[in-house]
This record gives structure tokens, sequence and C-alpha cells, in this order.
């Protein structure tokens, strides 16, 4: 019996309707180490081309009360379901680059408020559906515009404490941190650029520090000499003391519970618990070429291995959602490996 092989034609579409072998799967990646082990999900965030739906990422990760992930691009705000697909978007204008966002619940209604760089405002915005309720631009009650002059005003992070009160810091500007009541009134304003224990060499980052009682801000005082620091204020605005120095260029902090997560620009974020030890490294991209790079391609994008780690939140089950600066837009699950 003579069997006679198909036409190469057909063979061809034959083999362009199947799917990938598994060999060229992306499988999970484990990064972490102890209790503060997790696994990556690949793919996660991409929408079903196997695109990123976000598009250049300069932002922020946030989680709200029914658990969907808000991550900030230059665009604007996309939120993802807890499985990763796309659920709606703010994008335009009044959305786009938005370098730091908190939110919080505010007798029942759940707000956002951003950090604008490029924009050279704050903002507070509902979550639910995006309108605007609150602008914050710069405040010249503060007293520190030089006559004549206009006064260099670029936000990089906020944070909201208990009352109400409202930081924002001017991290790529002249590092001041501004207090504003909840309505927006200016109330006063601390800090200053330099290198001195306390100045700040780009207040890139800043949260509120539940894990003390008093809570504290916590701030990413990314640049300062000779390498990144965390530091604590009290919410009045004096210097408290360094929280751990050696972080290398830390961007922004989330609290949960006891632990603190730490994106680093230079490609990894670290995890420290409440006695302000370094319980994990995550992520730590073994490419020094490709840590505190922005212009790394999704084609070029190594599973578990950050880039230029920048946002970062915890949602209740304790799984991570990480944001890399990325010229593509890349956003990272991390779920806690519990055993």
């Amino acid at each position: 019996m003579i069997t006679r092989l198909p036409h190469l034609a057909f063979i061809l579409a034959l083999a362009s309707s199947l799917p990938l072998l598994a060999a060229e799967e992306v499988k999970p990646v484990r990064t972490g180490s102890g209790v503060m082990t997790f696994e990556t999900v690949p793919g996660w965030g991409l929408l079903p081309d196997g695109k990123s739906a976000l598009g250049a990422t300069h932002g922020a990760v946030v989680i709200d009360k029914e658990g969907n992930i808000y991550t900030s691009a230059q665009k604007g705000v996309v939120v993802f379901s807890p499985d990763g697909k796309v659920i709606r978007s703010f994008e335009g204008k009044d959305y786009s680059n938005m370098h730091d966002m908190e939110i919080r619940d505010e007798e029942g209604t759940e707000f956002i408020y951003a950090a604008r760089n490029a924009n050279a405002e704050g903002m507070k915005f509902q979550a639910k559906d995006g309108k605007i309720v609150m602008k914050l631009p710069y405040p010249r009650e503060s007293g520190l515009t030089p006559e004549g002059k206009a006064f260099p005003f670029s936000p990089t992070a906020i944070t909201v404490a208990a009352n109400g009160d409202i930081f924002l810091s001017n991290g790529y500007a002249t590092n001041h941190i501004f207090k504003f009541d909840k309505t927006g009134k200016y109330l006063k304003h601390f800090g200053e650029k330099g290198n001195g224990l306390k100045q700040f060499n780009t207040a890139h980052g800043m949260t509120l520090d539940t894990r003390y009682d008093p809570a504290r801000l916590l701030v990413c005082d990314r640049n300062h000499t000779p390498n990144g620091r965390l530091v604590h204020y009290d919410l009045d605005g004096q210097f408290i003391g360094e929280v751990i120095t050696g972080l290398g260029q830390p961007t922004s902090a989330a609290v949960q519970g006891e632990y603190v997560s730490i994106p680093d620009l230079m490609g990894k974020l670290t995890i420290i618990n409440g006695k302000n030890e370094i319980v994990a490294i995550v992520g730590a991209n073994p490419d020094a070429g490709k840590g505190r790079n922005y212009n790394i391609p999704q084609d070029q994008w190594v599973e578990g291995a950050f880039s230029g780690t920048h946002g970062s939140y915890w949602d209740k089950a304790g799984n991570l959602y990480v944001q890399d600066w990325n010229v593509s837009g890349r956003i990272m699950k991390l779920v806690r490996v519990k055993e």
C-alpha cells in the first residue's frame, strides 16, 4: 500500500492552525524566599491577541474592595479583574500620566488619589466611574514661588491620612512635601532637596505606614547618596528617622500587615518585615543591562525577571501586582506560595 504525503501547502496551513508546542509555552516562575515566595502568572493582563493592554507604563497599582486592579499608564488608568481581563479604563488628558495612586474608602465610596508629574497636579476621582472631584495645583499660598518666576512642580507621590489630610510630594522638582486638608486647603510643607539626613534626593514614593500607631509617612528617597533609602516622618512633617538604607533606587512602597513591598528601579522588588529587615528579594533581573531599563519591548520580557519595578500592591490573599516602568506596558501578578 502506498501512502501519499499531503501537499506542502496543506501541511503549512495545518501547522499554522495548531497551538504553540508545549516547549514554547511560558511557564510560571518561582521567585522570592521563605514566607515571601511567589509564583508568576504568565500572560496575566494581556489582551486576547497576546499584546499588552497598557501601552507605556510609568505609574502605580491599587486594588478596590471587589479585588479589581487599577494600574496607571501614560494613556490613562486601566482596570483589570483578578483573572487579568480588562473591565474598564479611564483614558485621555484628564487621566494620563498618573505617576502614583492611593485608594481610599470614604463613607462607602472608593476614591483614587493620584500624583501627576507631567501634568503638575494632584487629583482625586471616584474609582467606579472616574468622576473627578478634586484637583491639587501648586499651592501658591506656600510662599515658595520666586518673585516673577514659575515654581517647578512635578508631583511624584501622594498619600492620605486617616483624617483625610493629603500629602503630595514634589519629587521630580524641589522635593518639598505639601500637606493639604481633606478639602484641598494648603496647610504646610516640609523637606527640601539634598543628601542630608533630613533632606530628599528624589522623594519618589510615599505611603502611610500603618504598621505604627500613630501611623507615619513612609517616604522612598530614591536617589539619596550613597544609596536609596526609606525614611519616616510624622504627620506634622517632623523627621523621625531612617527605616532602611542600601535599597538601590526604591520607587514606591505598599504596606500589608507587617510587610512592605518596595519596587526598585534597578529591576527587583524588596520585601521588609515589621522589624524593617529584608525577608525576600523578588524578581531580581540577572542581566544588569535590563535593570533600570525602560526600553525592553514585550518580545524581550523574561518571565519572573523585572526590568524596572515602579509600582506594587497587595491583594487580600497576599498576592502582589507589580508594574514595570516599561515602553510596552508591563504588569505582573505574583501569587503567594503557601506550603
